[in-house]
């Protein structure tokens, strides 16, 4: 696979945006049984135990430089956000969610360009409101009751698309001399401790013991943890190095996409309107990636 070739890159963008699409409704599954803590916190604890055995073997490779922006990508880029959409998802549902999260290439870009002097053109922009408008006209389409939904806990997600804005940037511009591998194990050797422990003192012993573990969700919650977090991002962070910031978090408005094709997999019906979406979606991203974006 070389990821230098523009149908790779497509490729790839396309299949961690199908990984990251179940991500809600696994989220939603796991909620069932434990609190939105404790899913989150499993779900970044399971990563690290994945990944405990690459990071050992990789810790040579990292600089002392590293550490600080590391510790600072692991804690608002997975850490903060995994527990704002966990909480979020407690009050409103996966649709909604999805059209919030759908804010990330918007504030991939302000950030960029507020604090990493990155450089867009105008085609670009327009394919980035594209983008935008076409993830939220078919998550809209899609039955989702914005009147009804309206609370505070959607801020939630959007302070997590700020965080995630903030930590592509990181990503692209401070880590970037690190492997795709070895920078995801890196950031969940210094997040899964502090989700451990989160997990010890906010009572979830004492559900095992109570409860004792309820599988089909547990279950739920380990395929969250492999597939979003331990294969998706180590994928997104490999792609990041040959694509600009704001491309590679175009991936959220591809998401809902899947949300429904995954719909239409379990017997939904595909509407014209939402045929219609789909195409400013592609349309929104490709202008996007129309020419190189971001200069240093």
């Amino acid at each position: 696979m070389d990821l230098k070739k523009k149908y790779w890159q497509w490729i790839l963008l396309l299949l961690i945006s199908m990984i990251w699409g179940s991500s809600f409704i696994l989220m939603k599954k796991g909620l069932r049984s434990y609190s939105s803590v404790h899913v989150a916190s499993l779900r970044l604890f399971i990563a690290w135990l994945i990944f405990l055995p690459v990071t050992l073997a990789r810790l040579r490779k990292i600089r002392r430089q590293h550490w600080q922006w590391l510790i600072i990508s692991g804690i608002i880029g997975n850490l903060i956000p995994a527990n704002l959409f966990t909480l979020a998802q407690t009050h409103i549902d996966s649709s909604l969610a999805g059209i919030l999260n759908s804010l990330t290439p918007l504030f991939t870009l302000i950030i960029g360009l507020l604090f990493f002097r990155s450089h867009v053109l105008l085609v670009n922009i327009l394919g980035l409101l594209l983008g935008l408008a076409g993830a939220a006209g078919l998550i809209y389409d899609h039955s989702v009751d914005l009147a009804h939904q309206a609370n505070l806990y959607g801020l939630f997600i959007v302070l997590a698309t700020v965080l995630y804005g903030i930590n592509v940037n990181i990503l692209k511009y401070k880590l970037a001399d690190l492997d795709g591998i070895t920078l995801v194990a890196s950031i969940f050797f210094i997040i899964g401790p502090l989700a451990g422990l989160t997990l010890l003192f906010t009572g979830f012993p004492e559900v095992i013991r109570e409860q004792g573990i309820i599988w089909h969700d547990m279950g739920y919650i380990v395929l969250l943890s492999l597939l979003g977090s331990v294969i998706a991002v180590t994928l997104f962070n490999i792609l990041l190095k040959y694509i600009s910031a704001i491309f590679a978090s175009s991936v959220t408005y591809i998401i809902p996409v899947f949300a429904i094709l995954w719909g239409v997999a379990d017997g939904e019906s595909l509407s014209a309107d939402q045929i219609l979406w789909i195409f400013v979606i592609f349309t929104g991203v490709y202008l996007v990636n129309k020419q190189k974006l971001v200069q240093v």
